[in-house]
């Protein structure tokens, strides 16, 4: 049922008191007015502090006297239909007279064809009349409604764009209000004469200011690419496929909304640059979840922190949400002697996870799912699990060449990366990185260049963690290639390698 279906059938059974949760107040109010228009027949009036009634209820403004505005209504033409919008008037709920008055209304209101409709941007009620509101929120706008105001800006403002761009406009817009774009539009045009894909990267600072009033959620940037990650061939195909998911062409064709996907493996294959790669090469703001600070001391904090993580996330949809190493604080192992609180927190993200509505593509990193809740891991939660496992020879080839062509753009092909491949077995791609660094730092302390046979030195010096925790690691694999999990790699590693 929409915003407007589910108000017009308040208003036809006669509900009172409604109150409308929203920061887009003049958006609200069109709505409404739209909705007299066309599917009610009601004389519409607003109230605020400042300017009493729009238009005067009678030969009174009101303006600044909640109390006898309030009063005014049970005797304002009976028998005239009528809504009443009142803006901010949650700031009076405390006095004892306007909260006497709005229970003594309620039986008015049923006998007279009258609605009072309040706006606010938070459900500030207090507690002795909250049972006589009915709350409603208003979303921020849809695919369709940015879209549309979009389309009608770059027309104004007589500018051209390819679909590409548009979709990831269209995108990058949603959770922010139609006023807020607007603002942001105009800044684009005001810096850079233009709309184009930078105007992308203000909108995600307006989102990153939001996300920064958040006491569990970090914002990251990055620049991280898939075409930066070394091998992962499967797991970067499959999110190839579902790069333009997030367009209404998808949306048309019928395609559902991908929720995410559970990365598992042995620490440094890539799980965390995987996260930070899809968030950029699909234009999204990174959230990153600190699933340590979700755990309040206060009764009750917990439980408001994951609903807060969850509004905020939905708001600024689409987006990418980073779980990290979701095992340590989420495990089966943590639940024990703090009454029930993490199983209350679990079971909260768990239904989100499977019920959620919004674009929040969840991408969750683990290395060790023993200690995991099974009920992650069960289809529903994640369209996806996929194994990372050591990079077999032809992946860390690919890893040292991505690396070699960061740190030396013009002479990474003098380099044995042939060599290099062969002699690194049990190395994952964050200590091949390392490996090079270290390479790098000995050649500067001699004031040279560094060669191949620096970053060799390396690896006889340093001893890969497959080797310090092996008889772990090859648990893991075995687990993985049991056929339970999809592989990240189109390759296998060989005998001799694993």
């Amino acid at each position: 049922m929409t915003f407007e279906e589910e108000l017009l059938l308040l208003i036809k059974t006669k509900s009172p008191l409604i109150y409308i949760i929203s920061s887009e107040e003049e958006r609200v109010e069109y709505t409404i007015r739209k909705l007299t228009i066309f599917s009610l027949s009601r004389f519409v009036y607003s109230w605020d502090f400042v300017n009493g009634f729009n238009p005067v209820l009678g030969n009174e403004t009101f303006r600044r006297n909640p109390f006898e505005a309030l009063s005014r209504i049970r005797k304002a033409f009976p028998l005239l239909p009528s809504l009443f919008i009142f803006k901010d008037y949650s700031n009076f709920f405390s006095d004892l007279s306007i909260s006497r008055e709005l229970k003594n209304l309620i039986p008015a209101l049923r006998s007279q064809p009258k609605t009072i409709i309040f706006i606010n941007n938070q459900r500030d009620v207090p507690i002795e009349i909250i049972d006589k509101f009915v709350f409603l929120e208003f979303s921020l706008p849809t695919i369709l409604e940015i879209e549309k105001e979009l389309s009608r800006l770059i027309k104004s403002l007589d500018q051209k764009l390819d679909q590409n761009t548009f979709d990831l406009l269209v995108s990058s817009c949603q959770g922010i209000s139609l006023e807020k774009i607007r603002y942001l539009i105009s800044k684009a045009i005001n810096l850079d004469k233009k709309i184009s894909v930078s105007t992308v990267d203000l909108i995600l600072e307006e989102k990153r200011q939001k996300i920064s009033q958040s006491q569990v959620l970090e914002f990251w940037r990055t620049s991280e690419s898939l075409n930066n990650i070394g091998g992962l061939e499967g797991l970067k195909s499959w999110l190839f496929k579902r790069r333009l998911h997030f367009t209404e062409s998808a949306k048309n064709y019928g395609l559902p909304i991908p929720r995410g996907i559970l990365l598992v493996g042995v620490q440094g294959t890539g799980k965390s640059m995987t996260a930070k790669a899809i968030a950029n090469d699909w234009f999204l703001p990174l959230l990153r979840l600190d699933s340590g600070r979700l755990f309040g001391g206060i009764v009750g904090e917990s439980e408001r922190r994951i609903r807060e993580m969850i509004e905020i996330t939905e708001a600024l949809s689409p987006c990418v949400l980073w779980i990290d190493e979701i095992e340590k604080s989420l495990s089966s192992y943590n639940q024990n002697g703090d009454s029930g609180t993490s199983n209350r927190v679990i079971s909260t993200l768990l239904t989100w996870l499977a019920e959620k509505k919004a674009f929040v593509f969840v991408v969750a990193t683990a290395n060790n799912l023993e200690s995991l809740q099974l009920e992650f891991i069960r289809k529903g939660r994640f369209d996806e699990i996929f194994f990372l496992d050591l990079p077999t020879k032809n992946e860390r080839r690919s890893i040292f060449e991505v690396h070699l062509k960061k740190f030396r753009p013009q002479s990474w092909h003098t380099y044995n990366i042939s060599d290099l491949s062969r002699l690194t077995p049990y190395f994952s791609g964050a200590e091949i990185k390392q490996l090079i660094v270290e390479a790098m730092y000995q050649a500067f302390s001699e004031n040279r260049e560094f060669e191949t046979r620096d970053i060799i030195n390396e690896i006889d010096n340093c001893i890969p963690l497959a080797k310090l925790n092996q008889e772990a690691i090859q648990r893991l694999q075995l687990w993985a290639r049991s056929g339970r999990i999809r592989l990240g790699s189109n390759e296998t590693l060989t005998v001799a390698e694993s």
